[in-house]
Formats: structure tokens, C-alpha cells, sequence
């Protein structure tokens, strides 16, 4: 055994322990329905802004996109991570914390469906949205294992499968034992090794190409598929309304994501809510805005660099190598703290959206068919069965699609996945925790809209439709599934008010229970303040 293998299964070791340890440490707050799913919604604010932040960028961001994107915009995709910091994460947390920790409390919502059916006075909507998050989660949770297979390559000769087995076993593990609350700790501690991690990479990819000034400048160099020098260290890069779409889906959609959303349902007080926006935004500088950085110089390593990634007939390389190829000639050190921080960002989002499934799935849909019943252990049991049950259908996708490239239906689920969720639920989730207005036919007509379009694309994409041939903006549209996920998106927030407009007006009796909870006052309204503050003075 070389000191690179012995010194990287030296830190899983550590690391793995350390998961299982936290699990077995918090499994005392997950005994009833509100500990395991919610933390009993007393989460402080460093853990909430680090499970948001560890939810948002995973393996597939690090890996992937930071693959794909910094490979077709150059240093220009960094604009995709400020996104994600100043819409996804800033934003998003100043928009929809306070507004959201304040419904869902006071209707014991602990899921998505769970606020839709019990916003709009709805079982049907409930049951839809659901629905959606049973088909579109799961598809997604399996891409989660995309681009591992390539960094544990560089270290180790095990099969791809061993690897997933792994990951999923021990992620399993400790959300089983503790819920929410050792899913929130373990993001804290992999969300620190992210943050080192990111700087550590990036520090040497910037050292191993002669600088920053000097690596900008070869860079600069480089025409590849632009056709002009520069294109890939300009400001806006080589094709900016592609590169707006980018920064999107991937920064808009997360108002929208059922995961996501969920960590404000659980964070404990006002004042967390302000410390939390601000590490959450933090957070997400370094590590989104690093990781596309740092994808940005992945042409250095390409044909016209040093030659490293090769690319196919088509001019493109595969996406999920540039990373991987990019690290194979770092230090040992590096390597190994790499694959120990694409582990954690893949296990803290596998962790998530198993939680958000499996609860989702049991309090949406099990519990309202037992007519008498069930008793909170008995909930919490069914979760944890269905944790198992979303782990091992995840880990069974992604084998059979290692094992059968040819099964590009699976890919391209995955591909419409995000666009599909945030399609359907970002519009009526937003406007409902602020509009007295919108109906229950807007929102159902927003979830067909959304899963439609998510539909559609996948066709397209499958049986390769000359989509060009209805227009050049059709064409566009469908060209790709972060195209017709932002048009999915936008159109909701258009559809939602302008449906409301013309479909039977809500129950007043249930809309002015939904916004009683923001009239409460301690000495202002719940809408501008939890009260936590004035409570401590009493």
C-alpha cells in the first residue's frame, strides 16, 4: 500500500467514525415525529446555514458542473457560484425564512405537500405535490454518485459499485440513528471540510499552472470551441445568455426545492435567522463561487493546454472527468482531502433528500390511509424504513446506469429533475406565504405546468426531436433541461397570479387562518420579527 492510499483511508476512516458518532450521539432528538423530521425546530443558526449550504452543493456541483460549465464559460461560470450566493442563498433566506419558519409553525407543517394541502385547505394538492416529490427526488438523489467513480480512480482499484455500496450504507446509518438533528451536525463538520477543502484545491491548481496572473494569461490563449482569444477569461464569457440561464436554475431553483425550503422549517428564532443569512451567504461565495473558479481553468488541461482531458467527436470531453483529471498530478495531501471533501458533499446531500422523501412519503401519504392512526414511533419507524427503501433504489439507479451507458432515460431524469421540482412548487410556495390571492386551481396548474415541461424535455432529449424546426425560440427552449427548467420556473410566477385571477376565489376562513400567523404581535408583527428578542427582555 502506497502512502497516498494509506494516507486517504486514514482520513475516511476518521471521517466515517466520526459520521456514525454524531448519528448515534443525537438519536436521543429523534424519538417523535417532530426530532427526526425537524430538529423539534430548535436548530441554531450555524448548522441551519451549513445544511442549507451542504444540501445546495454536492458532488454533482464539484464534479459536473464545475466540469461542464467552467469548460464552456471559463472563468466567467464563477458568476453561476455568486449566483448561487447572492439569489440562491441570500435571497433566498431574506425572502422566504421568516415567512416560512412562521406558516409552517403555526400549521405543524413539516413537509412541502404537508404546507400546500394545509395552505389551500386541499388533500388533492397534497397528495399531487407528493407525488411529484416521490417521482423527481429519487432520479435526482441517484445523481448524487455521479463523478465518484473518477476520483476514487485516482487513489484506488475498486469498483464503482463498492463505492456507492459505501457511501449509501453509512449515510444511511446516521440518519437513521439521529434525523434531522445528526444530519445537521454532520453537515456542519463536512461543510468545514468542504470550505478547507475548496481553498486547499484551488490554492493548487492556481500554483501548478504558474499563478493566477500566469494561468489567466494561458488561458486567455485559448480559442477552443469560442473561435476567438480570450473568450474563456472574459467577463462574460463566450456565450453570456447561456451562461444568465445557468446562474437561474441553478441559484432560482433552490426557492423551490423541497429540501432546501425545509431548513427554514426548523431554525430556531429570529436572531438565528439573520446570523444564519449571513453564514449561509458566506458559505456559498467560497464554496460555489470556488468550485466553478476553479472549473474555470479547466481548458488549461484540455488540447489545447496540457493535454490531458481528451475529447470526443464532438469537440466536448466528458464532463466528469476535467475535475478528476484536473487534480491527478496534486500532491498526495490534496488528493486525498478531495476525495474526502466530494464524499462529504455528496453524503450531506444524499442525507437530505432522503429525509425530505421519506418523510414526505410517510407523512403525505401512509399516515392519511390509516383512518385510525398512527402513533409517533410508528411514524418515525416507517421513515427510517424508507430511508433504507430511497438509499438502496438511489444506489441501484446509479449502478445500472454505470453498468448500461445505454440507458439514457436515466440520465436525463436526472437532467429534468431540478427543473421539474423547482417548475412546480417555487411559484404557489412563494406567492402563498405572501398573497392572500392566489388559488388552489392556479397551484395545480402550476404543478402540471412545471412537470410538463420537465416531460417534454426528457422526450426531446430521448428521442432527439428536431425541436429547431418550430422556431428558433422553441429550439432554444428545449436545446437543454437548464433551458426549459428556467422557462418552467419563470412561467410559474407568471401563470400562478394570472390563473388566480380567473379560477373560484380561496376560502377566506382558510386564508385568514393562513395569515393570522403573521399578525400575532409582541411589540411588532411575526412578519418582521420572531419576538425572540422581546421575549428575553420579559
Amino acid at each position: 500500500m502506497g502512502f497516498m492510499e494509506f494516507l486517504t483511508i486514514g482520513l475516511l476512516v476518521c471521517f466515517f467514525a466520526l459520521m456514525i458518532g454524531v448519528g448515534v450521539f443525537t438519536r436521543s432528538r429523534a424519538t417523535d415525529v417532530n426530532g427526526f423530521v425537524l430538529g423539534g425546530r430548535s436548530v441554531g443558526p450555524w448548522l441551519t446555514a451549513f445544511a442549507f449550504g451542504t444540501s445546495y452543493f454536492s458532488a454533482v456541483i464539484f464534479v459536473g458542473y464545475a466540469g461542464q460549465f467552467g469548460w464552456n464559460f471559463g472563468l466567467s461560470s464563477t458568476w453561476a457560484g455568486l449566483g448561487n450566493a447572492f439569489i440562491g442563498s441570500l435571497l433566498a433566506w431574506n425572502i422566504l425564512g421568516r415567512r416560512t419558519r412562521v406558516m409552517t409553525q403555526h400549521y405543524d407543517a413539516k413537509t412541502m405537500p404537508d404546507f400546500f394541502g394545509k395552505r389551500f385547505g386541499s388533500k388533492s394538492l397534497k397528495i399531487a405535490a407528493s407525488i411529484i416529490v416521490f417521482i423527481f427526488l429519487i432520479p435526482y438523489t441517484a445523481s448524487l454518485y455521479n463523478g465518484l467513480s473518477s476520483l476514487f480512480g485516482l487513489v484506488f482499484d475498486i469498483p464503482y459499485w463498492v463505492v456507492i455500496l459505501i457511501m449509501a450504507v453509512l449515510t444511511g446509518v446516521y440518519v437513521i440513528f439521529g434525523g434531522y438533528m445528526a444530519t445537521a451536525i454532520n453537515d456542519f463538520i463536512q461543510g468545514i471540510i468542504m470550505l478547507f477543502g475548496i481553498a486547499a484545491v484551488i490554492l493548487s491548481v492556481v500554483l501548478q499552472n504558474g499563478g493566477l496572473v500566469e494561468a489567466t494569461k494561458t488561458l486567455s490563449s485559448i480559442q477552443g470551441d469560442a473561435g476567438w482569444s480570450g473568450a474563456y477569461s472574459s467577463f462574460l464569457g463566450p456565450d453570456p445568455l447561456a451562461l444568465l440561464f445557468v446562474v437561474l436554475l441553478t441559484s432560482l431553483g433552490t426557492w423551490g426545492l423541497p429540501q432546501m425550503v425545509g431548513k427554514f422549517y426548523a431554525i430556531k428564532s429570529e436572531k438565528d435567522i439573520h446570523k444564519g443569512t449571513v453564514i449561509s451567504t458566506i458559505f456559498a461565495i467560497i464554496v460555489a463561487g470556488g468550485c466553478y473558479f476553479l472549473g474555470g481553468f479547466g481548458r488549461l488541461y484540455g488540447p489545447e493546454g496540457l493535454g490531458l482531458v481528451t475529447v470526443g467527436e464532438n469537440g466536448k470531453p466528458l464532463f466528469d472527468t476535467i475535475v478528476p483529471t484536473m487534480l491527478s498530478s496534486l500532491p498526495s495531501f490534496v488528493i486525498a482531502i478531495v476525495i474526502v471533501l466530494v464524499l462529504s458533499a455528496s453524503m450531506s446531500t444524499l442525507s437530505s433528500l432522503v429525509l425530505t422523501s421519506s418523510s414526505t412519503f410517510t407523512l403525505d401519504v401512509i399516515k392519511p390511509a390509516f383512518k385510525k392512526g398512527l402513533s409517533d414511533k410508528q411514524q418515525v419507524f416507517i421513515m427510517r424504513l424508507f430511508i433504507v427503501f430511497f438509499i438502496a433504489v438511489s444506489a441501484v439507479i446509479a449502478v445500472v446506469k454505470d453498468s448500461i451507458p445505454s440507458l439514457t432515460f436515466i440520465a436525463q431524469m436526472m437532467g429534468v429533475s431540478w427543473g421539474a421540482l423547482a417548475g412546480s412548487f417555487l411559484a404557489p410556495f412563494l406567492y402563498s406565504l405572501y398573497s392572500k390571492k392566489i388559488t388552489k386551481a392556479a397551484t395545480a396548474v402550476c404543478f402540471v405546468w412545471g412537470c410538463s415541461i420537465a416531460v417534454f424535455q426528457m422526450v426531446v432529449s430521448l428521442a432527439k426531436l428536431p425541436v429547431a424546426d418550430f422556431g428558433p425560440i422553441f429550439g432554444y427552449i428545449f436545446k437543454s433541461s437548464i433551458n426549459s427548467g428556467v422557462v418552467a420556473m419563470i412561467g410559474g410566477l407568471i401563470i400562478v397570479p394570472i390563473v388566480s385571477l380567473f379560477t373560484k376565489k380561496p376560502d377566506p376562513a382558510v386564508v385568514e387562518d393562513a395569515f393570522s400567523s403573521y399578525e400575532k404581535t409582541i411589540t411588532v408583527k411575526v412578519s418582521e420579527s420572531l419576538g425572540d428578542d422581546e421575549e428575553e427582555k420579559q
